[in-house]
């Protein structure tokens, strides 16, 4: 019989309805058995294991040599030149990758073509060629003059006053990742629903407005993901310039070990900084997502702290 309550007018209200919905309420969610997930998970956790423990008890790896360059004043000073290259590299890289997206978007067929021509060119060459050009740049040219064509000059400076090791090294990985920046930003901007661009002309706003106001905070979270990517591989392609023998974390390394033959202790100090530096990129375009998520359809992305979270409790999903 189902259960009924009756009020003072006779009639009669059915709770069988509000109390059932209850009681589904009330139940506890039994996960399914996956007895695939579980052995992969121990198969994976054997390997871990293994792996951890040839780094603790092998000697090969020299954890004494390790501790002791890992913080050692060489290895500090070119790292502080390895983030100093990744900044210059990001910051010139992106400005200029964002003319060089606006001129690709031009309506004009001059500006679209020189922007084209640079992206197809330095995506073209390799980075280390370009390094190698630009540090041999007074080969061509003892010095750099500015002034009108076929007439005088204004201002002329050495080539090798102007470009040095490090001049070279900033000019060969900003001009190398500007051409991949104007693509990730023209990528972002052309994400952006036009009907919306449409409407900011039709009331009038300037187009400089329309594009700080409107297009580039909806385009920067297509843009953010890609951004980061290339960020975190400026940082480990700053390495690269150990071919001028500018003292960067790796070619500092490879200074020291070949001195005392340490190479696998010093590759290692190397490697754990790198991957240090980009763990906290990593956190810090978390931080960042969510700060240009808000607004937008989609739910805001998990700090961190909120995947740990729901890792540990073992919800599979963070909260948001």
């Amino acid at each position: 019989m189902t259960s009924a309550s009756f009020h003072a007018t006779g009639d009669v209200v059915d709770t069988s309805g509000r109390r059932g919905a209850h009681e589904l309420l009330a139940l506890r969610r039994v996960p399914a058995p996956r007895p695939g997930r579980w052995l992969a998970s121990a198969f994976l956790l054997v390997l871990l294991a293994q792996f951890l423990h040839g780094l603790v008890t092998n000697p090969g790896w020299e954890w004494p040599v390790f501790r002791e360059f890992f913080v050692e004043g060489s290895i500090m000073r070119a790292l502080g030149l390895t983030l100093e290259l990744t900044a210059y590299g990001t910051a010139l890289g992106f400005s200029l990758g964002l003319v060089i997206a606006l001129m690709r978007l031009s309506g004009s067929w001059l500006p679209a073509s020189v922007g084209w021509l640079y992206v197809w060119v330095f995506r073209s060459v390799p980075l280390i060629v370009q390094l190698l050009f630009w540090f041999n740049l007074a080969y061509l040219y003892d010095r750099l003059s500015f002034g009108v064509p076929f007439g005088p000059e204004l201002v002329s400076v050495p080539t090798m006053r102007l470009v040095g090791p490090m001049g070279a090294a900033v000019l060969g990985l900003a001009l190398h990742q500007a051409a991949y920046a104007a693509e990730i930003i023209r990528s972002g901007i052309i994400s952006v629903d036009r009907g919306q661009v449409l409407a900011a002309a039709a009331l009038g706003i300037p187009r400089r407005r329309q594009l700080s106001r409107i297009v580039l905070p909806q385009a920067m979270r297509s843009i953010l993901p890609n951004a980061f990517n290339e960020l975190i591989s400026l940082l480990k392609g700053t390495s690269i310039v150990s071919v001028m023998a500018l003292g960067d974390l790796f070619y500092q390394t490879q200074v020291i070990y070949g001195r005392n033959g340490r190479v696998v202790a010093l590759v290692m100090v190397a490697t754990i900084w790198y991957v240090i530096l980009t763990g906290l990129l990593s956190v810090l375009q978390y931080y960042v997502e969510r700060r240009f998520a808000r607004g937008g359809s989609r739910a805001l992305p998990p700090t961190p702290r909120q995947r740990l979270r729901a890792a540990l409790s073992g919800t599979g999903k963070a909260a948001r």
